[in-house]
């Protein structure tokens, strides 16, 4: 007797039931195909969420110190100044009565001991900036003797296995130089240029004397010959002297006072006008104990005997006259007197020690206290420090001096540094300002992300200030009032559009359109007028057009006929733009923005960039909005149209909102796009990190900037471990908006699925 399903289907039972376990095989295979792909996806942006983060933790990972042993054999006593070399092998000390004195930095033990050609004794010490090494020694009998340490390493079976010989070398010549006749020099400063030397002197009565000299140096040898150009007796200062402080660029004299004041003098002013101004640095009941420059020679560091330091530099007011201007102030422990300071040779930070044998690590930029620790009771007497920031030397009064390993790697980061307003170096106030590298080595860092996150905001509001309007008008003609014939041609040659590669939109935006636009600004500007007003006149006469003639166009076409309107509009409001200009603007629009209206204009704006990018993401919107639009069930407009309501009320009240999760959806994914685009925004900005919504100024965002730097940012350094934070910071930007726009639309079917 034939089964069931033989009669039914023509199939035995037997192979219906293999069919169905084939099937369902099928169904489960492909259930945990993409079960897998899906977690596959999750776990590879997990991965890539860990790998930003493995990177960027060692930014906000705090400094440590480790004791490496005690320099029992040192027997120096107070020195003016000591650093250690490179390799932290051998360290250098300019004694009071020795002279420069080299010795292992580990052991304390003497590695040699210069003589001195002048046989004087030394009463005064100055150094030049940190990278020159130099420093200069004044003796009681008015001269100046400027020396420098050089070190040979000797290399062994190994890289690692080497030996350091030290020696003092004198760039300038071992003759000493004169600067005060049989007078003892009691204070110093000087500082060496390329074509220059400038020494400025006082006596034990506090008078001063600055002398300049040429230098010259030899053909045939590397000798250096110097000719005096002028000897100046400088204004004298109002009280006792502590210490006295050359700028960098020879300008400015500081003359720090115990009691509280510096006093600043203009070298460059005739001598009656060089005092400018005193400045109080401390109140009436604190006293100055330590005072040096900062690296690069222009800031102030003021340490006090209430435990504060304080940065100073000169800076211009509303007036354009200059003025002392605190910027921070850091303190170790407050009401400890700071009795040691030695700054950084390549950062701008410093070392701090008080009387209490507190040790404080500082960095001025990130305007924190990157370390804290106490390593004695005793008062700290001085400090060495490799070049590396990775070795010191303190030295705690009546104890050895002791040695420890450093490691802050990162210490000019913070969260205010990246995300707040910085005063920085020579700036006349707070700014946001990203500047990653110089060709100085005394550069300031300048970490700010703002200005790159503002950057991005700015790229992707103008972009989607273009793309939103046109490709959601565009997407509900298409989708609701179109012929169906016309819709198969518009929506796949838009789709066709987001095949364009980025990088030749921003060739074209970089190359071609923006000078189209500056050389044409008034056309550009009224096509935004021309284009609707002709839409309008053109949709006025079809009106009037006798019914038979209106009627030859099929349903659903009439949008062709905006196609010749359009492009009337673009030609003639470009034909235009010079009698416009000339008309209007005085013959040029941008001279009449930047002039009358004071709004700078440069070539690769914003305006620029947001047409090119608006560009590319009209096909990702319209695309998404046109499906949603068109999904919506035909029942519901007919049943629309059936109760008596118009096509513009369908439209509004019922197609809208059904369609609107696709919608919302769509702007989130474009936003997306304009936020992480690279290209156009690379190659049509200007690439210029800066905080100003105006249109036609350019900007630079945070994707850009990684392409730009991070080919040429330094593995691990702190600019590399921050270009992978602003990778992070994009990450995030887009997780949250995709979570957001993923609840919203889940609200908005919620609300609206019932419909």
């Amino acid at each position: 007797m034939e089964s069931t399903s033989e009669s039914l289907f023509g199939v035995s039972e037997q192979r219906l039931a293999k069919m169905r376990r084939y099937r369902k095989l099928k169904d489960q295979v492909a259930a945990a195909g993409i079960s897998a792909g899906g977690v596959g996806v999750i776990f590879a942006i997990c991965l890539i969420f860990f790998y930003l983060l493995y990177e960027v933790l060692p930014l906000f990972m705090p400094a440590s110190m480790e004791e490496r042993s005690t320099l029992t054999a040192y027997d120096l006593t107070t020195p003016y100044f000591t650093v250690v070399e490179e390799q932290g092998q051998v360290a250098l000390a300019v004694d009071q009565v020795r002279g420069p004195v080299f010795y292992n930095a580990s052991s304390g033990e003497l590695v040699s001991n210069p003589a001195l050609p002048n046989s004087s004794p030394i009463t005064a010490f100055s150094k030049d900036a940190p990278g020159t090494r130099a420093y200069a020694l004044g003796f009681a009998d008015g001269s100046v003797l400027i020396q420098k340490p050089s070190y040979r390493i000797e290399y062994g079976a190994t890289m690692q296995d080497k030996t350091v010989h030290p020696d003092i070398v004198y760039p300038l010549g071992e003759e000493p130089i004169t600067v005060l006749d049989g007078e003892a020099i009691q204070h110093l400063a000087y500082r060496e240029s390329g074509d220059q030397l400038r020494i400025v002197a006082a006596n034990a009565a506090g008078d001063l004397y600055m002398k300049d000299f040429a230098k010259t140096e030899s053909f045939l040898s590397d000798e250096v010959e110097l000719q005096e150009i002028d000897t100046v007796r400088l204004p004298a200062p109002s009280g006792k002297l502590a210490n006295l402080l050359l700028s960098l660029d020879q300008r400015w004299l500081f003359l720090v006072e115990a009691q509280g004041k510096v006093e600043v003098l203009d070298l460059r002013n005739p001598v009656s006008e060089m005092r400018v101004f005193i400045a109080d640095v401390v109140d009436t009941q604190t006293r100055i104990t330590v005072s040096d420059f900062l690296l690069g020679g222009f800031s102030l560091l003021i340490g006090d005997d209430k435990g504060r330091i304080s940065q100073w530099f000169v800076t211009y007011n509303d007036n354009n006259q200059p003025y002392l201007a605190k910027v921070r102030t850091m303190t170790l422990e407050p009401g400890v007197a700071i009795t040691a300071l030695q700054t950084e040779h390549r950062r701008k930070g410093f070392i701090a020690g008080d009387a209490n044998g507190n040790i404080g690590l500082f960095n001025t930029t990130a305007e924190r206290e990157v370390l804290d620790e106490t390593i004695t009771d005793r008062a700290i007497d001085w400090i060495a420090m490799s070049p590396r920031g990775d070795t010191a030397i303190f030295k705690a009064r009546e104890r050895a001096p002791v040695r420890f390993h450093m490691d802050n790697e990162h210490p000019e980061v913070s969260w205010s540094s990246m995300w707040s307003k910085i005063w920085y170096e020579r700036y006349e106030e707070p700014t946001y300002t990203w500047q990653s590298s110089s060709a100085s080595n005394d550069f300031e860092p300048k970490f700010s992300l703002m200005p790159l996150t503002f950057g991005t905001m700015k790229a992707a509001f103008y972009a989607m200030l273009v793309a939103v309007p046109l490709s959601i008008c565009g997407a509900i003609y298409t989708a609701y009032f179109m012929a169906s014939g016309l819709r198969t041609k518009v929506k796949p040659t838009i789709e066709l559009m987001e095949a364009m590669p980025t990088v030749i939109l921003g060739f074209l935006a970089g190359l071609w359109l923006a000078p189209l636009v500056e050389a044409n600004l008034a056309g550009v500007t009224s096509i935004l007028v021309l284009t609707p007003l002709f839409c309008i006149i053109a949709a006025f006469l079809w009106s009037r057009l006798p019914r038979d003639l209106s009627t030859r166009v099929p349903d659903g076409y009439v949008p062709v006929i905006l196609i010749p309107v359009v492009v009337l509009a673009g030609a003639l409001s470009m034909w235009m733009s010079d009698p416009i200009e000339a008309a209007f603007f005085g013959g040029s629009m941008r001279e009449w923005l930047s002039n009358d209206l004071g709004i700078d204009f440069d070539q690769r704006n914003s305006l620029v960039v947001g047409l090119a990018m608006g560009f590319a993401v009209i096909p990702t919107i319209f695309s998404i909005t046109e499906d949603a639009i068109f999904a919506v069930p035909k029942g519901l407009t007919q049943g629309s149209l059936a109760l008596g309501a118009t096509p513009w009320q369908t439209l509004v009240r019922v197609v809208l909102p059904t369609a609107s999760p696709g919608i919302f959806s769509a702007l989130m994914i474009g936003l997306g796009r304009a936020v992480g685009e690279t290209m156009i925004v690379l190659m049509a900005t200007g690439n210029t990190p800066i905080m100003d919504m105006n249109i036609f100024e350019g900007l630079r965002t945070l994707s850009a900037n990684i392409a730009v730097e991070m080919p040429e940012a330094e593995v691990d350094s702190t600019h590399f471990r921050i270009l992978f934070l602003s990778g992070l910071v994009l990450f995030i930007f887009t997780f949250l908006v995709n979570t957001t726009a993923e609840v919203v639309r889940q609200r908005l079917r919620g609300k609206y699925g019932s419909l």
